[in-house]
């Protein structure tokens, strides 16, 4: 009763949040585009979303006035290949960001939609972590450039700012927020001279942990990292309770890969998953990220933009809170790991408060920017264009499952040799690795959606994996 009270007094102060009068500008040709990527954000880490106590009524805006996709996954749970499905809109093995090793000289030849865009008239601006390398040279595509290196520092960072390195002061999110509001309010000045319109790409550190690095740029000790937040968030929700998904208490039966030992590390159970206080570190780092949409949102309300821009508010992939036992290791096919929030707001399109249901995959951002600015483009993506969804109802010949895959890397030894390929539909999960024998697997999303029972065995299921093993076979050859 107590999360139910304050769930209805939140939405009831959204409702009533006053908006001041903001200038009427003529609406553009094409529209400004604003997307936020947050770092291994949880697709129920936001007030919109339904959790218990959590206060993001900035992101939840950009919801309660635009669409809210309840089925957003990215196909590929881990962080560098992620970031390059967004910006290119193809699977990881057609980019070739394939782990978390540096592919600097490789991402600087990625053909993104910002660069698409640029060509076409575009001002583009790229603000945060690329994380595709420890690099943080400006790419080609952007006119402006402010760029961290490697996974950067919870605070005072150094920013490679057009190519120029400066040192700022304060928390790394604030220092973010800030140059991304300096983009919009300066490309806004300039539109009385060229006129054009922009797309602002704001990649955060939050809600990553603060890490070791060697001077290469790999991880000393992945699980000593801690997640720092701005010092005037360090108290927020002090007294909340930690909401857990049934699946923490996932004996792992039936999940072999799982239970392998590995040198150096305690087998998988509830004492392996993430603390309560990391949990709300991590919530209170995300305190930041959303003064910072307040922010743009303001901004762009002030000048007369906002109608005339796409907002986008999502994340690259999903963390662990103790399901499976998990805490560190994102790369896995479980839900935690692969669903992410999805948020549209551009009432020129989509009605205020819309909800979808139909898939809608981290490929999908890169065809959806382009239809909208009306770029008419010759090269074949992965990704599907979401406009067609924005009105609730999906086409008929709309996605009804999609491609997960994971290269193996070395940063985690849990997950070493795990690499996979599978297949996920409304009713149905079966993964299939690579080069763990045996130990495939197959869950009912339907009657367990936890993911606590494999099937992979049952003979009453047989049937079933032999369709998905069909059905995954297409997709990796249509994607082939």
């Amino acid at each position: 009763m107590k999360y139910a009270s304050l769930i209805f007094v939140f939405v009831v102060s959204l409702c009533v949040t006053s908006r001041a009068e903001t200038p009427v500008a003529p609406s553009l040709a094409r529209p400004n585009f604003v997307v936020v990527l947050v770092d291994d954000l949880r697709w129920d880490e936001i007030g919109c979303m339904g959790h218990p106590f959590v206060r993001t009524p900035n992101i939840d805006r950009i919801a309660n006035e635009g669409v809210r996709f309840r089925n957003a996954f990215c196909t590929t749970p881990l962080c560098s290949p992620v970031r390059a499905c967004l910006l290119t809109g193809l699977h990881t093995h057609h980019h070739g960001i394939l782990d978390n090793t540096d592919r600097s000289e490789q991402s600087h030849s990625l053909n993104t939609f910002p660069r698409m865009l640029q060509s076409e008239g575009y001002q583009t601006a790229y603000v945060g972590k690329w994380h595709m390398g420890n690099d943080d040279t400006p790419r080609p595509g952007f006119d402006h450039w402010a760029g961290l290196k490697g996974q950067g520092t919870s605070f005072d960072p150094m920013v490679n700012v057009n190519g120029q390195h400066k040192q700022f002061k304060g928390h790394t999110t604030d220092v973010l927020n800030e140059l991304a509001v300096s983009f919009v309010h300066d490309a806004n000045n300039a539109r009385g001279v060229d006129a054009k319109p922009f797309c602002l790409y704001v990649a955060h550190k939050a809600l990553h942990p603060e890490l070791t690095q060697r001077a290469d740029g790999s991880i000393t000790d992945p699980n000593a990292s801690k997640f720092i937040p701005a010092d005037r968030h360090r108290e927020l929700y002090a007294d909340d309770a930690i909401p857990r998904r049934l699946n923490v208490l996932d004996s792992l039966n039936g999940k072999p890969a799982l239970q392998r030992k590995v040198r150096g590390l305690k087998p998988l159970g509830q004492s392996t998953g993430t603390s309560d206080e990391t949990v709300r570190d991590r919530l209170r780092m995300l305190a930041a990220v959303d003064d910072g949409v307040g922010q743009l949102l303001d901004e762009l309300e002030r000048n007369g933009l906002l109608d005339d821009t796409v907002v986008v508010f999502t994340s690259d992939h999903g963390y662990w809170y103790g399901e499976h036992g998990l805490s560190v290791e994102r790369r896995l096919a479980y839900e935690e790991g692969i669903r992410v929030p999805l948020l549209v707001r551009y009432p020129r399109a989509i009605t205020a408060g819309s909800l979808v249901d139909a898939f809608a995959l981290s490929i999908d951002l890169a065809p959806t920017v382009l239809e909208l600015a009306k770029v008419d483009r010759s090269i074949a993506l992965d990704g599907q264009s979401l406009v067609p969804l924005f009105g609730g109802t999906p086409p008929a010949n709309w996605r009804t499952s999609f491609l997960i895959q994971y290269n193996t890397d070395t940063v985690f030894p849990r997950v070493h040799k795990m690499g996979y390929r599978a297949i996920r539909t409304a009713g149905w999960k079966y993964i299939q690795y690579r080069e763990l024998d045996g130990m495939d697997e197959l869950y009912n999303l339907r009657s367990d959606p936890y993911e606590m029972h494999n099937l992979i065995d049952q003979p009453s299921a047989k049937s079933e994996q032999k369709r998905l093993k069909a059905q995954l076979a297409e997709l990796l050859k249509a994607a082939s």
